[in-house]
């Protein structure tokens, strides 16, 4: 796979090899503008990779080094994200400036990337995530609208489509033992989501970073039958 090599002095020593990825949205108005913020050493914000349009890939930083993408964040324990992980940035006006749908060509491009970077270093399907994944309560990139499971068809990530489950929604002030086993599924994936059995704002952003990624046809926050059912579904997945 070839590369644009666009050098950024943001990053620093890795102290373990990397085992996950990180999706994100540039959420700049152009690529360019994403581009040149991640070269700024008064940024001090960078990725391994940004992707534009067109397909065109730009490596930023070596994977053996720790890029500054993931910020505050949180996934199965690990708290330094950015020490994991390689993070690969997607031109993208975000929803700030005019979120709309992930070209094919650039679409091909990140499962082309996926496919070169997963060849150099163990990374499940199950730590292939997105920014609002590892830092729900911040982020919702790469959002919507990305096609995960498109990613999944090509071997990357982890997809599930299973019928809903049954019994009504819960949401905010529900309580119980359907909550609390929601919040010990969310836990078991990766999420920061402690579980109380009471369905709080916190429960909510987590259910909506969820719904982002592995719904996307709702993400209210609001863990209906289909969000429930996909989240057991996916947690088979990951154990296997």
């Amino acid at each position: 796979m070839s590369f644009i090599e666009a050098p950024s002095p943001n990053f620093d020593a890795r102290t373990s090899p990397p085992d996950m990825v990180i999706l994100h949205y540039t959420g700049m108005p152009t690529g360019e503008g994403a581009l040149a913020r991640m070269c700024d050493p008064e940024a001090k914000v960078s990725a391994h990779y940004m992707i534009e349009e067109d397909g065109r890939v730009f490596r930023l930083v070596p994977e053996e080094r720790r890029a500054w993408h993931a910020g505050i964040s949180f996934w199965r324990g690990e708290r330094d994200v950015n020490a994991v992980s390689i993070g690969i940035e997607i031109v993208n006006p975000g929803h700030e400036f005019g979120y709309r749908p992930f070209p094919d060509a650039q679409v091909e491009a990140v499962i082309g990337l996926l496919d070169a970077v997963r060849g150099r270093w163990e990374i499940p399907d199950a730590r292939i995530l997105g920014h609002s994944d590892v830092a729900p309560d911040r982020k919702e990139d790469p959002g919507e609208l990305f096609p995960w499971s498109r990613l999944a068809e090509a071997g990357h990530g982890l997809w599930a489509e299973p019928p809903p489950a049954p019994g009504g929604p819960l949401t905010i002030g529900e309580e119980g033992p359907g909550v609390f086993a929601l919040q010990a599924g969310f836990t078991r994936l990766g999420y920061d989501c402690a579980p109380s059995g009471t369905f709080d704002e916190a429960t909510a952003v987590v259910t909506r970073a969820f719904q982002r990624h592995w719904l996307q046809t709702r993400f209210d926050g609001v863990a209906d039958g289909a969000t429930r059912s996909r989240l057991m579904a996916l947690l088979r997945l990951a154990s296997t």
